[in-house]
């Protein structure tokens, strides 16, 4: 029995670079739809101090299109690879 080192390698290579590719996806489509949440609308009455979220600079619309060409990314990538093995 012998086993293929260089394909090995290949196989493990490619399956890490796409495995964070659609985590890097799913993440910025989260950034996209975080930027259709909207801003508080005043600040607490008392003393505690409150940390701000500083917010992705995004519009909402631009979100809604960010997250949805992400996520779309990430299902065309999981959809392919499905199609690699059933085939």
């Amino acid at each position: 029995m012998s086993i293929h080192w260089e394909a090995l390698a290949a196989v493990a290579l490619v399956s890490l670079v796409v495995g964070v590719l659609v985590v890097v996806l799913v993440s910025l489509a989260l950034v996209g739809l975080s930027a259709r949440e909207p801003a508080p609308a005043c600040e607490p009455a008392d003393e505690t101090p409150v940390i701000s979220r500083g917010g992705s600079g995004l519009s909402r619309a631009a979100g809604t299109l960010v997250a949805a060409v992400c996520l779309s990314g990430a299902a065309a990538t999981v959809l392919y690879g499905l199609y690699l093995l059933i085939s």
